[in-house]
């Protein structure tokens, strides 16, 4: 019996896919517990039907994603922060991605989620800082952070 998966089958199949499986293995098992359905004509066409809006909400994602890159790496994104130092310029503590999140928001209004921002340790000098942002699995993108003495 041909079988569409609802959810992901361990060993046996992933959500969106048509596979033939026994009719006692589909009926008993995958179809009773809402892992599957049959892969009739109606729903073949819903399947088909739903994985173009999937694919155009993942192209407009992208899309949004390009936009916000070019916005962030513009020459006049640079997000300013300040803090406590000493004579040699190191900062008493540190600046974290939620400083830098809440400072990107009051400055330039982007919304972006801290756990985006990728600091591979946190920043504990003056100076100009280049951040990386991961905006989606295939774009990402730098700012720069100015850090000055208060």
């Amino acid at each position: 019996m041909k079988v569409i998966f609802i959810k992901d089958v361990r060993g046996r199949g992933k959500r969106g896919e048509i596979k033939e499986v026994s009719d006692g293995y589909a009926e008993n098992f995958l179809i009773k517990r809402g892992m599957a359905k049959r892969a009739t004509k109606a729903a073949l066409g819903q399947l088909r039907g739903q994985q173009r809006a999937e694919e155009k909400q993942a192209a407009e994602e992208l899309a949004a994603a390009k936009a916000m890159k070019k916005r962030l790496e513009d020459d006049n994104t640079v997000v300013e922060l300040s803090a406590k130092a000493g004579d040699d310029g190191r900062i008493f503590g540190s600046i974290s991605s939620k400083q830098i999140k809440t400072a990107l928001e009051k400055q330039f209004g982007l919304k972006i989620d801290k756990r985006k921002i990728e600091l591979a340790a946190p920043i504990k000098a003056t100076g100009y800082v280049s951040v990386p942002i991961r905006l989606h699995h295939d774009v990402s993108a730098n700012i720069r952070v100015h850090i000055a003495e208060k």
